[in-house]
């Protein structure tokens, strides 16, 4: 049954539109942990950022780089990866075929956007099962770096968790296309919406002076 709240556009790059249906209910709250593991790994950019500059300042004025850098960094990579990939896949800013895409309407559009989303499914468990096993493997052979020993597994471990949060998005995208194709219309709940680069620019900057209100 559709819900009979009205839409409501919410403060993201991209149109996510909400209502009272379970669904939604469902998008947003996945989207807060969503957003937390994205801030994770801006902390975690932010980190590498850091450690770099130190290293640096080090290297170049003192000659005593941070020992270990190469080690710390190839820890740092995968969090700074991985823990935005659920996010940008809630408000559509992985890479996609918009001028393709945007030329389609309706039914078909959300027909379209439905195989995507099941072929990326299929996709990101196959991912899930390849980076499980490797960093299970890392755990039962006690694979450590090169120079600090620091054990691998904990942060191979990492990808395919995150993947499996990205998988549970795709889920939820399938069901909300799936009942934008039963209903039809434009304006389905859950999934981003295709806009023109006029709308984005617009949203940005809507974001941002929200942002710096608060």
């Amino acid at each position: 049954m559709r819900a009979s709240a009205a839409f409501v556009v919410m403060s993201t790059p991209t149109n996510i539109l909400t209502d009272s249906s379970w669904l939604s209910r469902a998008d947003q709250g996945l989207g807060k942990i969503e957003s937390a593991l994205a801030a994770l790994g801006g902390a975690s950019i932010f980190l590498a950022m850091l450690i770099s500059v130190v290293n640096i300042l080090g290297r170049k004025l003192l000659n005593m780089p941070i020992p270990g850098y190469v080690a710390v960094m190839q820890q740092l990579v995968p969090l700074m990866a991985f823990f935005g990939i659920a996010f940008c896949q809630r408000v559509g800013n992985h890479i996609r075929m918009d001028i393709l895409v945007g030329r389609l309407k309706g039914r078909l559009l959300w027909v379209f956007e439905w195989f995507s989303v099941l072929l990326a499914g299929l996709l990101t468990t196959a991912l899930i099962y390849g980076s499980w096993d490797h960093a299970l493997r890392a755990f039962t052979l006690g694979d450590t770096t090169d120079d600090l020993q620091i054990p691998t597994w904990p942060v191979k471990v990492v990808v395919p968790i995150m993947l499996s949060m990205l998988l549970v998005r795709l889920v939820l995208q399938l069901l909300a296309y799936s009942r934008a194709v039963q209903h039809g219309g434009d304006q389905p709940v859950a999934v981003p919406l295709i806009e023109d680069p006029e709308a984005v620019a617009k949203n940005e900057a809507n974001t941002a002076l929200s942002m710096s209100k608060d």
